[in-house]
């Protein structure tokens, strides 16, 4: 599971700092998450390859999470893309494109296809044979979505040596890796856990931005291994969070330890701090497990 961080600034997009987009690769997937001003630029920058992305999510229709969206549609129909590509976020956002579209005369030459969310309750949204995607309601200011993306358990891992020994058919392999028991060469039963490891632990992550502090969504987000979580304050403008309806350092790092979660990743820092040390320290006065998003890092997990 690898992250890239495009962008992990709220509001306005700077000279050296971003406002949020990231990308998730994930079981061979490549998910756009949030498409803030200059996503494209990014993407360019990070050498990420434009036709393997055939799934954005849009957490909501606030400006610094979605300006970026219509341009990179754009971007696509100029290179001639003919792979179809889903676009998850709220109602409406079906409207804001197809209207920008219709205007400049410039319908795309592939299929955009969107599924319009409207739900209060998580709901499953995408799933194929490797991974399912959620999502995660939050409490904002307008209608908005996290999103919670679970591998499913893959097939078992073939012990090379215990199968050699056990005189197993090739033709047999994929039998084992499906948990079946198979018969050796010579017609003996051969226990499947007797030449087959587990599979590997299937991964998780949660992505939730912009909300206020919501205790509702630790059981969705329940020992997800990492959690994305908006820290727009410090402590010392705490009074401004429920305001805004956004989050302090604490209040994410409360969420990440009530929700058992394996790794709290910090962002969507407010651009009136000088630098993103102090988000990290009063985090950790909470939850041991933390990290500091930053515009261009990349996250191997």
């Amino acid at each position: 599971m690898k992250l890239t961080i495009l962008g992990c600034y709220s509001a306005t997009p700077r000279a050296l700092t971003n406002t949020t987009s990231q990308v998730l690769e994930i079981s061979n997937h490549m998910f756009l998450i949030d498409c803030g001003e200059g996503t494209q630029i990014h993407l360019r920058k990070h050498k990420i390859k434009f036709n393997r992305i055939k799934h954005v999510f849009i957490s909501h229709l606030h400006g610094d999470h979605f300006f970026g969206l219509v341009g990179l549609i754009s971007t696509f129909r100029l290179l001639t893309r003919e792979t179809d590509l889903h676009i998850y976020g709220p109602l409406g956002i079906k409207e804001i494109v197809t209207l920008q579209m219709k205007l400049a005369d410039s319908w795309t030459n592939y299929n955009l296809i969107f599924h319009e969310l409207t739900s209060t309750e998580s709901e499953l949204i995408f799933e194929d044979e490797s991974i399912e995607v959620y999502t995660i309601p939050l409490d904002h200011r307008i209608y908005t979505n996290g999103f919670l993306f679970k591998e499913k358990e893959g097939d078992r891992r073939l012990d090379i040596d215990a199968v050699e020994d056990a005189n197993i058919n090739i033709a047999y392999y994929r039998k084992l890796k499906q948990g079946f028991d198979v018969l050796s060469e010579d017609g003996s039963l051969i226990k499947n856990k007797t030449v087959t490891l587990p599979s590997a632990k299937p991964k998780s992550y949660a992505f939730c931005s912009d909300t206020t502090y919501k205790e509702d969504i630790v059981p969705i987000i329940n020992k997800v291994d990492v959690l994305y979580h908006e820290s727009t304050f410090l402590e010392k403008h705490a009074n401004l969070a429920p305001k805004t309806k956004h989050s302090t350092a604490k209040e994410a790092a409360r969420i990440a330890k009530k929700a058992k979660a394996g790794l709290l990743l910090l962002g969507h820092y407010s651009t009136r701090y000088d630098g993103l040390n102090a988000f990290k320290e009063e985090a950790l006065e909470i939850f041991d497990r933390v990290e500091l998003s930053e515009d261009g890092k990349v996250f191997e997990f």
